[in-house]
């Protein structure tokens, strides 16, 4: 959340020359309501649901960048898949880069507490083991440009799969 997975992501797709999912807009297309809708009505562990059958259904897909939701990874099943499918990349950044870019979106149901930095770095300290096992490669966009981390990912994943530029 609040590392820039999105807009990254569709950044480095575009430079790869691939198509851009994101996993939440899959979930958000199939139940026909906002995240915080699902959460709100279903709760947590039905998003998560949602949320790997999407996963799963990319598993047919090739020349995509996918982009998931922060507590994807922290089913096992979906590590699983994810590596599967391709190079994962764990985009990382610091609290309060992260609290300062999510404080301009009001749609993180996970962050509507009363101490959503407290909340940030709970998120942070119990999710890191799932999302290092996840991942291949890692990368601070605290303190790049969208450019940067674009320009780093690509060549990252151009190394990981060898691809000449």
């Amino acid at each position: 959340m609040g590392s820039g997975k999105s807009s990254i992501g569709r950044m480095a797709a575009q430079r790869l020359r691939f198509q851009f999912v994101d996993t939440d807009a899959i979930v958000i297309e199939r139940a026909g309501m906002e995240i915080s809708e699902i959460f709100a009505k279903h709760g947590e562990a039905h998003f998560r649901d949602l949320e790997t059958r999407a996963i799963e259904s990319l598993a047919a897909r090739e020349r995509y960048v996918i982009a998931t939701g922060g507590g994807a990874v922290l089913r096992e099943e979906n590590r699983t898949h994810l590596r599967a499918l391709g190079f994962v990349v764990l985009l990382v950044a610091r609290e309060e880069i992260i609290l300062e870019r999510v404080a301009r979106h009001s749609k993180r149901p996970l962050l509507h507490t009363p101490d959503p930095r407290a909340t940030i770095e709970h998120l942070l300290a119990e999710r890191r083991p799932a999302y290092e096992a996840a991942a291949h490669w890692t990368l601070d966009t605290s303190e790049l440009t969208h450019e940067q981390a674009t320009a780093a990912l690509v060549a990252a994943a151009r190394a990981a799969f060898g691809w000449k530029p």
